[in-house]
């Protein structure tokens, strides 16, 4: 099983169509090997092949993967009031949840006039240099940001550290606001407004986030939709204190 969980993780957004010898170094599973176990994920659905014969990832993960809870259930909950948030502003919308020491995106809904940004649907963001990664990190266990604050961390793509101290302040701010104002400047400036999303033992599960171009606009304009949208799907999830958590300030 590691073997083969091995090679499906051997795929990335950068490489998404794999040769055997592909598929065998990535994977660091001896050739002979990768060939039995890719016929066994090809036969189950979990692999296919491409016009060229080169292996993909098959349907069938897709399938799996939306049963699962802490994902598809959040943006399941999410979507309606996504898609609103989204019609009112025109820009990216995103949603993502925790995973291990990272922020998973599971939904994005962009506007075709809105900015480029790299953020994919099942990609990864760390969680000290994005929108959605902050909220999820200032509500994580204590333990967990320590760790985290310990290790020397860097903004990317800017290539810049980050401070430990400011960003403990930022923390900080995110949970007494209840929303974090995110800027940066690669691939372009833009501008990310997010609020997190409480679950029904009333822990932030996800993160919701608006994402503008930087141009002057007002993140004070953004805050009260963002956060009415994570309000209201902490309500469609159970969230016992989603409707009566305390407003918040606006601004500086």
């Amino acid at each position: 099983m590691d073997r083969a969980f091995a090679l499906l993780a051997a795929f990335g957004a950068d490489r998404r169509a794999l040769t055997l010898a592909e598929l065998s170094r990535r994977s660091g599973v001896p050739t002979s090997t990768a060939h039995r176990l890719a016929g066994r994920l090809l036969a189950w659905g979990a692999l296919e092949r491409d016009a060229d014969g080169r292996y993909v990832v098959g349907l069938r993960l897709l399938e799996v993967a939306s049963l699962a809870p802490r994902g598809h259930g959040v943006r399941e909950a999410a979507m309606p009031y996504m898609a609103d948030l989204a019609e009112a502003t025109h820009q990216h919308v995103l949603l993502a949840v925790p995973e291990d020491d990272t922020a998973l995106l599971v939904e994005r809904l962009s506007h075709r006039s809105a900015p480029e940004v790299h953020y994919r649907v099942g990609g990864r963001v760390p969680l000290h240099s994005t929108g959605v990664g902050v909220v999820l990190l200032a509500h994580a266990p204590a333990e967990q940001r320590e760790r985290l604050l310990q290790n020397p961390l860097v903004h990317e793509p800017e290539g810049v550290p980050a401070d430990p101290a400011q960003l403990r302040r930022r923390l900080a701010e995110v949970r007494r606001r209840g929303f974090v104002e995110f800027r940066r400047s690669s691939p372009g400036p833009v501008l990310a407004v997010a609020a997190p999303v409480w679950n029904s033992a009333d822990r932030c599960c996800a993160a919701v986030s608006v994402l503008v171009p930087d141009s002057g606009v007002s993140a004070g304009s953004l805050v009260p939709a963002v956060q009415a949208t994570a309000r209201a799907v902490s309500r469609a999830l159970g969230a016992p204190r989603a409707s009566t958590r305390p407003a918040t300030v606006h601004g500086g």
